[in-house]
C-alpha cells in the first residue's frame, strides 16, 4: 500500500512538476551556467579558444565606465525605491477611501504599467521635448522650461519619474489588496480605544501590511535593477552617459563594442550585485513583519 502510494506521488510528480522544472532549467539554468563559464574565457560570441581565468573580472574591475553605471544604478534603484513605494502607498489610500469613481481611478492609476518601457520611453522624450516646455512657457512655470533630458543634472531624475508614473499603480494594487485584507474588528477597536487617523495607520495598519511593503519592495528594486528598454529608448544612456544604467552598459560592451567575455563577466558582477541587493531588504523587511 505504502508503495503504491509512493508510485502515485512520482507519477503526480512527472505530471505536475517535470515538464515547468525542465523548462527552467533549460531556459534559466543551463544559459546562466553557460554564461558564468564564457565569462572565464575568450569568448567572441561564437567560439571559445583559451581559458582566461579571471582577467575578464580584472578588466571590467578596472573599467571606469562600469563603475559609474553601477554607481548610477544603484542611486536610480534607491530612488525609484523609495518614491515608488510612497507614491503607491498614498494612493493606495486615496482609492480605499469610500467615495464614488474609486473603481475608475484605480484603473486610471494602473494603465501605465500595461505600456512597454520602449513605448513609454518614447511618450516620455516627447513630453519632455516638446510638450513640457510649451506648457511651462504659456503657464509661466520655469521647472519644464528647458529639455530635462538633455541636461546631466535633470536627466537621471527625469528617468525616476517616468519609472515612479510607471511603477506605481502596479504596487498601488499590493498595498490595496493589504489594506482591504485588515479585519474590521481590529480598526474598530482602535478607533474605541481612542486612536485617530494617524495613529491607526502607523500603528495598526503599516505594521499589519509588512507583507505587502516586502513583496512591493522587493518587485520594485528587480524592475529597477534590471531597468533597460526604458533607458534606452528615453535617454539612450545620454548625455554623455550620465544616464547609462548597468543593463544597458553590458549590453553595449557585449553587443556595441564586441567585447562578448568582458560583457558576460560585467553581467555575473551585475548579478551577484542583485542577489546580495535582494536578499538583504527581503532579510531585513522579513524581520520586521508581523505574525499575524
Amino acid at each position: 500500500m505504502t508503495m503504491r502510494l509512493r508510485n502515485q506521488e512520482i507519477k503526480r510528480f512527472l505530471v505536475f512538476a517535470l515538464i515547468p522544472l525542465s523548462i527552467f532549467v533549460l531556459v534559466l539554468v543551463v544559459p546562466f551556467s553557460r554564461g558564468v563559464f564564457f565569462s572565464f574565457t575568450d569568448w567572441n560570441g561564437f567560439d571559445v579558444t583559451k581559458f582566461v581565468g579571471l582577467d575578464n573580472y580584472i578588466s571590467s574591475m578596472q573599467d571606469q565606465a562600469f563603475w559609474s553605471s553601477l554607481l548610477l544604478t544603484l542611486a536610480y534603484v534607491a530612488a525609484s525605491l523609495i518614491l515608488v513605494n510612497i507614491v503607491a502607498f498614498g494612493l493606495a489610500l486615496l482609492v480605499t477611501i469610500p467615495l464614488r469613481g474609486v473603481n475608475f481611478l484605480r484603473t486610471t492609476f494602473f494603465v501605465p504599467n500595461l505600456i512597454g518601457g520602449v513605448i513609454l520611453g518614447l511618450i516620455w522624450q516627447f513630453l519632455f521635448g516638446q510638450a513640457l516646455p510649451v506648457i511651462a512657457e504659456t503657464t509661466g512655470i520655469p521647472i519644464f522650461q528647458e529639455n530635462w533630458l538633455l541636461d546631466t543634472s535633470t536627466a537621471f531624475w527625469a528617468m525616476v519619474i517616468v519609472t515612479v508614473w510607471q511603477m506605481s499603480g502596479y504596487m498601488m494594487i499590493i498595498y490595496v489588496t493589504a489594506l482591504m485584507g485588515i479585519e474590521r474588528d481590529v480598526l474598530e477597536a482602535a478607533f474605541i480605544d481612542g486612536a485617530n487617523n494617524s495613529q491607526t495607520l502607523f500603528y495598526i495598519k503599516l505594521p499589519l501590511m509588512a507583507q505587502a511593503f516586502t513583496i512591493s519592495l522587493f518587485l520594485t528594486m528587480r524592475n529597477a535593477f534590471m531597468a533597460y528598454d526604458l533607458n534606452l529608448a528615453l535617454t539612450g544612456g545620454n548625455p554623455y552617459r550620465t544616464t547609462e544604467l548597468i543593463s544597458l552598459h553590458v549590453f553595449r560592451e557585449a553587443f556595441g563594442y564586441g567585447n562578448f567575455a568582458a560583457g558576460q563577466s560585467q553581467a555575473v558582477l551585475m548579478f551577484i550585485v542583485i542577489a546580495i541587493a535582494a536578499l538583504t531588504q527581503v532579510i531585513i523587511s522579513k524581520r520586521m513583519e508581523v505574525q499575524r
